[in-house]
C-alpha cells in the first residue's frame, strides 16, 4: 500500500472518530491531510522508503486561535492513536525526520518551507523561496478541510510563480543548460577534463528539468525525485524523460569517441525539444538552435522593469 492511500484510510479509521469524540465543537474547523517532506507525499515511496519516516500518520492543521486552544490536547489524542494499522508496523522517525507529522498550526506548517506564514506578496518573497520547498509543501493530499483556511494558501501556491519570475527563471536556466551542455561538454571532454564533462551533463541534465517544470507551471521537487515527476508532466515530460534516461544510458551502447559524440547529438536533440516548448507558449521567436539565444528573448518579455534589466544570467 502506497503511504498516501494508508494515512488516508489511518485517518478514516482513526483520526476522525477521534476528533469526533473528543474534539466535535471544534470538527469544521481542523484540516487533515498529508503534505510535506517524504516520498510518499509525492507518490514515489516503495518498499527501500519503509526503513524510516514511514508509517500510518497524518498531519492535522489548525488556525492560530485553535492551536492555541486545542493544539496540545489534539496533539496528546494524535499520540494515543493505535501505531500499527492495516498491517503496517507504526512509523519510526529519524533523527532529521521528527516533526513531519501530528498537529501543527497552519501559519507555522508553511512557515518552515517558505519562511512565510501565508501567501508571498511580492516579487521578492517569491524569489526567496527555494523551489524545492515549494513542491514540498504542495505536494500530497488535503483529505478535509472545512474551513478551507490551509486550502486557501495552499492552491494559492500552487498556481505557481508570478508570470514576470517565471519568466526569469526560465531565461536563467536557458543560458546554464546553453552553457553546460552545448557549450562546455564537448570542450571538457577535449581537454581530457571529463569529471567537468560529466558534472556539465549534469548540470544540463538539471537544467533542462527545471525549464520543463516553468514550462508546466509546477514546481521542481528535490533532485532525488525530479527526473521521475518529469515524466508526468504533461508538457514535453514524457519526451524529456525519455530522452534524459537515453542520455544517461548511452554508455551501454557505445565507448570513447563515439560514446561523447553521441551524447553531444542527443544533448541538441534536446535542447531543440525545449526550444520548441518555448516558442509555443509565445516565449522565444528566436530561430536559432543555441538555447544561450532564447534566454534573452524570454527575459525581454518581463514586465517588470526592474525584473528585466537584471543580467539575463542571474
Amino acid at each position: 500500500m502506497k503511504g498516501l492511500q494508508l494515512a488516508r484510510e489511518y485517518f478514516d479509521a482513526h483520526g476522525a472518530p477521534m476528533i469526533e469524540r473528543k474534539f466535535a465543537s471544534c470538527r469544521d474547523r481542523i484540516a487533515a491531510g498529508l503534505v510535506g517532506d517524504g516520498s510518499e507525499c509525492f507518490g514515489f515511496d516503495d518498499e527501500i522508503s519503509r526503513d524510516h519516516d514511514w508509517g500510518p500518520s497524518f498531519i492535522l492543521w489548525l488556525t492560530r486561535e485553535d492551536y492555541s486552544a486545542i493544539g496540545e490536547a489534539l496533539q496528546a489524542e494524535y499520540d494515543r492513536l493505535p501505531g500499527e494499522f492495516a498491517g503496517m508496523p507504526a512509523r519510526t522517525p529519524s533523527v532529521w525526520g521528527m516533526g513531519r507529522v501530528g498537529v501543527f498550526e497552519i501559519g507555522a506548517f508553511y512557515r518552515q518551507f517558505t519562511g512565510l506564514e501565508s501567501i508571498p506578496q511580492t516579487l521578492s518573497q517569491w524569489r526567496a523561496i527555494p523551489e524545492e520547498n515549494l513542491a514540498v509543501c504542495t505536494n500530497g493530499e488535503v483529505f478535509t478541510d472545512p474551513a478551507g483556511e490551509f486550502t486557501r494558501i495552499r492552491e494559492a501556491l500552487l498556481g505557481g510563480y508570478p508570470e514576470d519570475l517565471r519568466r526569469k527563471k526560465l531565461a536563467s536556466y536557458l543560458m546554464s543548460a546553453a552553457q553546460s551542455g552545448q557549450y562546455n561538454f564537448l570542450r571538457s571532454v577535449r581537454r581530457g577534463e571529463l569529471v567537468a564533462a560529466q558534472y556539465a551533463e549534469t548540470r544540463y541534465i538539471a537544467d533542462v528539468i527545471s525549464i520543463a517544470f516553468l514550462l508546466n507551471r509546477r514546481y521542481r521537487p528535490f533532485y532525488k525525485w525530479m527526473h521521475r515527476s518529469l515524466a508526468h508532466l504533461p508538457i514535453l515530460g514524457s519526451r524529456l524523460h525519455a530522452m534524459l534516461s537515453d542520455l544517461v544510458t548511452i554508455h551501454s551502447r557505445a565507448q570513447g569517441a563515439t560514446l561523447y559524440r553521441m551524447k553531444a547529438l542527443l544533448i541538441e536533440e534536446i535542447a531543440r525539444t525545449v526550444i520548441g516548448g518555448l516558442r509555443e507558449q509565445g516565449l522565444s521567436d528566436s530561430e536559432s538552435d543555441f538555447l544561450l539565444d532564447h534566454g534573452p528573448e524570454v527575459q525581454k518579455r518581463i514586465e517588470d522593469p526592474g525584473l528585466r534589466a537584471q543580467s539575463v544570467w542571474a
